[in-house]
């Protein structure tokens, strides 16, 4: 297993700011679980006198107090100084000391005139320093408070903003040191995703079932209540936005059906999904020919493939899984599974489509609807070529009669070449199970025609 993977670009921004000969503000955020710490903490691997304190929800004497201690181990010299945040922060950045507060939340909590404080060093007190002050917090609504909305008073200050987001798919994989089949890879994403957290609970020597079973649907599971708790740490009424999420993930993705499933009047529904729009866990999708401001065709997808399986599969369930004890998977996952990580497929999908067709420049990737109309994976390219795509997560082989709805699918979307010239197009057709001779034939006659599998699909995103 991988002890740490990915996260380069952050790497080389944050080493950039510790070397920097003047004072430099970095805030990190993003919700819990995705290796935070971890990145900071990897990021100091070469600075000797880093003070990193870990904030906990203690009252703000003894955060100070703590803090001091942490920081003395550097800086003796900090504890002759007046026990204030500013004298302290004062004296530190003084010695161009790297400054991480960790959980910088908890601190704001407790002494909510801390980033003000933060904001007067970097107006009025660090021409002549080399300091650098790292904030990180998993509360996003509070970081957002302190410093990233324009009303905050570190707004405008940060030479730096890190929104830690979760790993891509062949970041996540490296976790399993080729222990899993492509096939057995895109499952195990479709339901663990690409948080460091969870994906260090999945035991490569372990089945799918196993492992699942174990951490997820076992009501001693690491991952058992794991979503729970990480709205209930964001979110203050948490009700309406479970009822939302239990919504979208069975399948009620456009603003009506969450209404009516949730029994949320329409007119109040925009602050709920927008509340968790900028919490990173629910997006908005429109299709690839319209524009989110304008679309009214909007759906709602859970960002999280992790948080959808648990909406889907466990929230609500009761002590169902327990009763069932080791046929739970089978019974009440397994025969669903498919069907259910075919979204998470033709995501991968869309993400592979550059590696895939390096002959073209596709500038946007996405899927379209229109009524009964409906395209997986589409790709817009400026020499005018338009692709389009159709994926299978199934397990039998992929026939003629999805090429021929793809086709006339096609003939329903309307794009444009940015020239206004006759746009050209190009089919995809993707396939866990492999494809049926007819397809095989019309590709091997067909030159706008290409058949793709999953392992193809995994080795273009590993490339």
């Amino acid at each position: 297993m991988a002890d740490f993977v990915n996260r380069s670009e952050e790497l080389d921004r944050l080493r950039a700011l510790y070397e920097s000969d003047d004072a430099e503000l970095a805030v990190i955020f993003g919700r819990r679980r995705l290796g935070k710490t971890a990145l900071v903490k990897q990021s100091l691997a070469q600075e000797d006198n880093a003070i990193v304190y870990q904030a906990k929800q203690k009252t703000s004497a003894l955060q100070l107090q703590q803090f001091i201690e942490t920081a003395a181990e550097s800086y003796p010299g900090v504890a002759r100084i007046r026990e204030e945040w500013d004298e302290i922060l004062g004296y530190l950045t003084e010695q161009d000391a790297t400054i991480v507060l960790d959980e910088f939340p908890y601190l704001v909590e407790q002494d909510e005139s801390l980033p003000s404080v933060l904001q007067a060093l970097f107006d009025h007190e660090l021409d002549n320093s080399a300091a650098t002050v790292v904030l990180v917090g998993s509360s996003i609504s509070m970081m957002e408070e302190a410093a990233l909305l324009g009303n905050s008073p570190l707004y405008g200050r940060s030479s730096l903003k890190l929104d830690v987001r979760q790993l891509p798919f062949d970041a996540a994989m490296e976790f399993f040191d080729d222990a899993y089949t492509a096939d057995e890879q895109v499952l195990t994403w479709g339901i663990f995703g690409g948080v460091p957290y969870y994906l260090e609970e999945v035991a490569p020597d372990a089945t799918l079932a196993e492992n699942v079973l174990r951490t997820i649907l076992s009501r001693h599971g690491t991952l058992h209540d794991e979503p729970d708790y990480v709205l209930r740490m964001e979110l203050t009424e948490p009700t309406r936005y479970f009822s939302i999420l239990e919504a979208i993930a069975g399948g009620s993705t456009g603003r009506n059906e969450i209404a009516g499933t949730t029994g949320i009047d329409y007119n109040q529904l925009s602050k709920y999904l927008n509340r968790l729009s900028r919490l990173r866990l629910v997006d908005q999708h429109v299709p690839i020919t319209e524009r989110k401001e304008r679309s009214k065709r909007s759906r709602y997808r859970i960002r999280d493939p992790f948080f959808r399986f648990w909406f889907h599969f466990v929230y609500g369930t009761g002590e169902q899984y327990d009763e069932l004890g080791d046929d739970a998977y089978n019974v009440l996952v397994e025969p669903e599974l498919a069907d259910f990580v075919s979204r998470s497929f033709e995501e991968l999908c869309c993400s592979a489509l550059r590696t895939l067709y390096p002959e073209y420049t596709i500038t946007e990737t996405g899927q379209w609807w229109y009524g009964e109309h409906e395209i997986d994976v589409v790709g817009l390219t400026t020499e005018g070529t338009l692709v389009a795509g159709e994926c299978k997560f199934q397990q039998s082989p992929l026939g003629y009669d999805a090429f021929s709805r793809l086709q006339g699918h096609v003939d329903e979307l309307r794009w444009t070449p940015r020239d206004g010239s006759d746009r050209d197009e190009t089919y995809a057709l993707f396939s866990r199970s492999g494809f049926k001779p007819s397809v095989e034939e019309a590709a091997l006659e067909r030159d706008d025609l290409r058949l793709f599998t999953v392992d193809d699909v995994v080795d273009s995103l590993a490339a």
